[in-house]
């Protein structure tokens, strides 16, 4: 079972860094569409009471806020304390996952003897297993009026240790940056 480091792991993980690549996706409800283009204010909701202190604490929730509202700010949305047109929420999680590669000594092509003086046998596959943290960070638009969920954009990649926090902050922005790059969405006629 995988037992997170107690000082290091809140401080390095959830946050990307700069050797993996991010994948993200956004998805929406088509009927909110013009409703989330007449946008322009939004506040915050309470961060989840849990016990993953390894992503919900104050070092990673405050780099993901710094990112959302860079981005949001420079796009001419406002955050308000009072009535905003959408509230926005965040997950976090971190997985473990296996990369197993197997290939033989001669990259996937066997070799003739009948073709190749150099044969000295039948190739031999290698498996290699590497174990990796991914992180995913989630970020849901709730519409304020409904209290229903409107946008949601999502974004995981591999998380790796040694990273600087000017990396980790460096990536959680590209994450944030790719997932709002479309929002608000265009209607679809």
């Amino acid at each position: 079972m995988f037992r997170p480091r107690p000082v290091v792991v809140p401080l390095l993980m959830l946050v990307f860094t700069a050797c993996a690549s991010i994948e993200t996706r956004t998805d929406y409800d088509p009927g909110s569409v013009e409703r989330l283009t007449g946008y322009r204010t939004y506040a915050w909701l309470p961060s989840p009471q849990t016990q993953t202190t390894q992503v919900y604490n104050p070092i990673v929730e405050s780099r993901v806020r710094s990112a959302v509202e860079k981005e949001l700010q420079s796009r001419g949305y406002q955050e308000v304390s009072q009535n905003p047109d959408f509230t926005i929420g965040w997950h976090g999680a971190i997985d473990q996952k296996l990369d197993v590669q197997t290939v033989d000594q001669y990259y996937g092509y066997a070799w003739d003897p009948w073709y190749s003086p150099f044969y000295l046998g039948p190739a031999v596959p290698e498996t290699r297993v590497r174990e990796y943290q991914e992180g995913t960070l989630i970020l849901d638009f709730i519409d304020a009026a409904s209290n229903k969920l409107v946008w949601r954009g999502t974004a995981q990649a591999e998380l790796k240790e040694s990273a600087s926090a000017s990396k980790r902050q460096e990536r959680l922005n590209k994450a944030v940056h790719d997932m709002l790059k479309d929002f608000p969405p265009k209607s679809k006629k």
